[in-house]
């Protein structure tokens, strides 16, 4: 009787605080959560009887749902671990309405292509179509030479390039090259570089097809173009040289800057405005999704008006800022790719703490307590109707010798699944080099369904590094190759027509490797002569990426 007491008690408590909040004017409030590891005000059986009917109500407010748009409606727990506060664009407290349509869609986009970081909001796609391998070689097909500013040209982390085949309608409006207007399969690669610019290039010759774009800053992240086939290009800006540091959306047509954020901004606990991350684009609901350097999580309203039969387009963005503070977690900074699943975004911090935002209250569901920094984008999958994460930190907090943490997290609540740690170097000081997990993970399809595959930096030695392959329901590894040399780029899965899996996984000494999937062993190499620190996107046969030697190539998979 004591028991059923005490489970009926912390129901109506919780049941109480979610009304309150739901119903509260204050916009700095505490969130649910609950610690996927211990739990010091509830004794273990209570604990466990409540997440099970936890899960089971979040499971089934997903899987008995009528319409693929019903958000999810997670039930959790309250503590003060986590803190925020909205903001508009002028800097003025707000509250957000609830807003049901939030939900990203099932496909994230209907155009043929790789069009934001790791191909779609799951950020498990980095490569599309199939590739027709039969002698299993790389080969170069077209090299491009670019600028250079003060931080080179070429690429650095995580620079993945854009590969998109627009549609025809769309394509005659933009201010590509009346040739590539007129190519029946044109495909365009859209790279942004660290000299500043963003080139534009004809997939099959390496031609360029328009005039770049200069935003006279060194780009560091990756492109996206809009995933509504609109004319909208989004990029951020990772080190400021000359005028304001932050984040633009262009106007495609004519190459026009439409809108700009400012990453400095006073209301940021973080005075640092770069965007390394890559934006998400809602196609139903017309919002885009961001993290900052700064440590705002942005959500923003586009009213997007496209004529095409006029061949305009234009934007009237309306902006709200999520800052939010961590207990014990003094390190603000979101450097990866936001990640989301139905009207769940995921992201971490340069302190480790992973969270889950409800968009359609802009609010926290959970947040993990701070590890070392997570730089790698978080990546999704779905089982069984549950979104699983993958992520791993760096060795940058630790010190000079730590371990990099991969984990397995439930979605719904950030309960961990499995974890695993290994060892890797750092150098600190005053021009710090990190180790551990800054190449975002595989997710295994087909032929390697059962398996996830990791990149990290300087293991056992400074300049090697470890790839490995794990089983997705246990952790358990089941194959490894230790890297003579380091690497920072994130492998990309690719697969043959009968389902064959291999994997792209470029080097600090400037090698792509072509591997295979189900065992690792190599099978050829290229060179490519300098260092690879940005993830390459897959077309069907064609590889693109940029090295740090102010090089862009396309090389062909045989």
């Amino acid at each position: 009787m004591k028991y059923r007491r005490n489970l009926i008690y912390m129901l109506l408590l919780s049941a109480i605080v979610l009304i309150i909040c739901n119903t509260s004017c204050i916009v700095n409030f505490s969130s649910n959560y609950i610690p996927p590891v211990k739990s010091e005000c509830l004794n273990e059986k209570l604990l466990a009887d409540l997440k099970r009917q936890k899960y089971k109500n979040s499971h089934n407010n997903q899987i008995n749902s009528k319409s693929k748009n019903n958000p999810l409606v997670l039930k959790g727990f309250y503590t003060k671990n986590i803190s925020y506060t909205l903001f508009n664009n002028d800097n003025t407290k707000v509250i957000f309405n609830k807003d049901n349509k939030q939900v990203f869609p099932k496909r994230y986009t209907k155009l043929k292509g790789v069009i934001t970081f790791r191909g779609n909001n799951l950020r498990n796609a980095p490569s599309f179509g199939v590739v027709d391998i039969k002698e299993k070689k790389l080969i170069k097909s077209w090299e491009f030479t670019t600028s250079s500013l003060s931080w080179g040209g070429g690429a650095g982390w995580t620079g993945q390039p854009v590969i998109v085949k627009w549609p025809d309608k769309v394509k005659k409006i933009m201010n590509i090259k009346e040739k590539f207007k007129n190519k029946k399969d044109f495909v365009e690669v859209i790279y942004g570089s660290l000299d500043g610019k963003i080139y534009f290039f004809d997939l099959e010759s390496g031609e360029l097809s328009r005039k770049p774009i200069s935003i006279k800053n060194p780009i560091k992240g990756s492109v996206s173009i809009d995933p509504r086939g609109y004319p909208l290009l989004y990029v951020g800006q990772g080190i400021p040289e000359t005028g304001k540091i932050g984040y633009r959306i262009f106007n495609l047509i004519n190459g026009k800057l439409l809108y700009f954020i400012n990453g400095i901004d006073s209301i940021a606990f973080r005075k640092w405005g770069a965007f390394d991350g890559s934006a998400l684009i809602n196609r139903n609901t017309d919002t885009f999704i961001l993290g900052g350097e700064n440590g705002l999580f942005y959500f923003v309203k586009l009213n997007t008006n496209f004529d095409i039969n006029k061949g305009t387009i234009k934007i009237n963005p309306k902006l709200i800022k999520y800052r939010y503070k961590i207990k014990n977690n003094n390190f603000q900074g979101i450097e990866n790719s936001v990640a989301a699943y139905r009207n769940v975004a995921y992201f971490a911090d340069n302190g480790g703490s992973i969270q889950a935002i409800d968009l359609t209250t802009l609010s926290p569901i959970w947040a993990l307590e701070k590890s070392d920094d997570i730089d790698a984008t978080i990546t999704l999958e779905i089982d069984n109707g549950i979104p699983y994460l993958y992520s791993g930190t760096e060795v940058d907090k630790q010190g000079k010798n730590g371990m990099s943490i991969i984990r397995k997290l439930n979605g719904l609540n950030g309960k961990i699944v499995w974890k695993k740690e290994y060892r890797c170097l750092s150098v600190k000081g005053k021009h710090p080099i990190n180790g551990g997990m800054f190449a975002t993970n595989v997710i295994g399809k087909k032929e390697i369904k059962n398996i996830v595959i990791f990149t990290l930096a300087r293991y056992k030695n400074f300049n090697s590094s470890l790839m490995v392959a794990l089983d997705k329901k246990t952790g358990k590894e089941i194959w490894r190759w230790e890297m003579k040399n380091y690497s920072w780029s994130s492998p990309v899965d690719i697969y043959s027509k009968n389902g064959k899996a291999y994997i792209i996984q470029c080097d600090s000494k400037g090698y792509m490797y072509l591997i295979k999937g189900k065992t690792g062993k190599i099978v050829d190499k290229i060179d490519l002569k300098f260092n690879i620190e940005s993830s390459p996107a897959v077309y069907t046969n064609y590889a693109v990426i940029a090295t740090r030697g102010d090089k862009i190539y396309c090389v062909k998979i045989t």
